[in-house]
């Protein structure tokens, strides 16, 4: 008669640690990962729906809605089913459109700022779309331009920084640069310092830009140099001068802009495309991000509540709550970062589970244990030896053995969901963003 209930225990304990019963999805607020800006009011329960309300927007005809893709995309995380997340997460971005772009080309006056826009619109010179060139300045204000090789792109031509006499700062604030998404600095002949305190004022904003040394063809037939050379010096150059105002190295492109075919001008386009990709991905994923973190931070909080009446035990049905391996694994386990179900995820991102396992502390119980602290004090020989010299201590004895396992027991569910976020956050992006570049 005692084999049935065990064997009832068995199939509970593989359900709890997929989805303890403390959990009520139902209990969870939807929050919805798409909201149409234009049509949807935003619901007034969700603190989410108003920032998502900025960032995505929906498409008709969407094979799955936005309530149910933000359901399954949080019921994945609390079942801790990376794949159903991954999988919800691909449908609900299949509805983000492109959003429109706006990239500026700047740099002094005289360094061909106009000539690259043309070139990088494939646009001849003599054609009425054609940005104006000449020998003196022709660009007195922001100018757009499409883009039929970046659709839902803007390029605005600006006028060079030495047209108006005002300072670098008043310069930045009167062309607006905080409204652009990519900024590219133009230099030919020489670097020079306005253009150095343009490039940190840029990073300082947090935007991303390239240096692009135009009118090559020119360097290349007045130089001393071979190609190769004058190529090294000229990127040397431009690296030395960034460096000496420690600004990190931006991408850095060589070209002619008369011959868009030569040189880097092939791989400026093909980098530019992808970083539009990620610029258009990062909001979004941001908010995805955002929402996964207060997803698995209430799982924890819900659990560490129960574990504060319930010992560890009970609720996991493990055997022995003083082995630190059973514990571990039961973690891990919950929240869909063991073993099994990391090497369920690399296959279908088509990788290996190291790559996941790389980025954990809590991989097994010795990195855990040299990286963490507090695990490692509780493992160690001085807390068993306090443990079993407590237990001969009337009253508070165990009292003290169960403190040392409890706070045990906390730090392996704090670290675990620390992996798993860092875990999701890796596998998102890589998702999204490579689902991105192959439509």
């Amino acid at each position: 008669m005692e084999i049935v209930p065990q064997m009832k225990h068995q199939v509970f304990k593989v359900r709890t640690l997929a989805v303890p019963d403390c959990f009520d999805y139902r209990s969870i607020t939807v929050i919805p990962l798409i909201t149409n800006i234009m049509e949807s009011p935003v619901p007034p329960h969700s603190s989410h729906s108003a920032s998502f309300h900025t960032v995505l927007s929906c498409h008709t005809g969407s094979s799955i809605s936005p309530e149910a893709g933000a359901m399954n995309f949080e019921k994945g995380l609390m079942e801790g089913n990376i794949l159903k997340v991954i999988s919800a997460a691909r449908e609900t971005f299949k509805t983000v459109p492109s959003s429109s772009l706006n990239i500026a080309v700047t740099g002094a006056s005289g360094n061909g700022m106009s000539t690259f826009i043309n070139g990088l619109r494939d646009t001849k010179h003599d054609e009425e779309a054609s940005a104006p060139i000449g020998v003196v300045r022709t660009t007195q204000i922001r100018v757009p331009y499409s883009c039929s090789c970046f659709p839902n792109v803007m390029l605005w031509d600006l006028p060079g920084m030495g047209a108006v006499p005002q300072s670098l700062e008043n310069y930045v604030r009167e062309m607006k640069f905080n409204q652009y998404d990519l900024i590219i600095i133009i230099v030919s002949e020489h670097l020079s310092m306005n253009h150095v305190m343009l490039a940190k004022a840029i990073e300082s904003m947090g935007k991303k830009f390239y240096i692009v040394w135009t009118k090559l063809d020119r360097d290349l037939s007045t130089s001393v140099l071979v190609e190769e050379q004058l190529l090294k010096t000229i990127r040397d150059n431009i690296l030395k001068n960034l460096q000496n105002e420690q600004i990190h190295e931006p991408p850095i492109f060589l070209v002619s802009s008369l011959d868009p075919l030569l040189y880097d001008f092939p791989k400026l386009k093909q980098t530019l495309q992808m970083d539009l990709i990620l610029i258009r991905q990062q909001g979004p994923l941001q908010k995805l991000f955002q929402i996964c973190e207060e997803i698995i931070n209430k799982k924890v909080s819900s659990l560490l509540e129960r574990i504060d009446t319930q010992s560890f035990q009970d609720i996991f049905h493990i055997q022995d709550p003083d082995d630190s391996e059973e514990c571990l694994k039961v973690c891990k386990l919950f929240f869909g970062v063991d073993d099994d179900s990391l090497q369920q995820v690399a296959q279908s991102m088509g990788t290996t589970a190291t790559e996941y396992k790389n980025i954990m502390k809590s991989k097994d119980l010795q990195s855990l244990s040299n990286w963490d602290q507090v695990i490692s004090w509780t493992d160690c020989n001085t807390a068993y030896y306090l443990q079993s010299v407590s237990s001969y201590i009337p009253f508070i004895g165990g009292s003290i053995n169960c403190h040392l396992r409890w706070v045990k027991h906390r730090r392996f569910l704090e670290v675990v969901a620390e992996d798993t976020k860092n875990i999701l956050r890796k596998v998102l992006s890589d998702s999204i963003i490579s689902r991105a570049q192959l439509s």
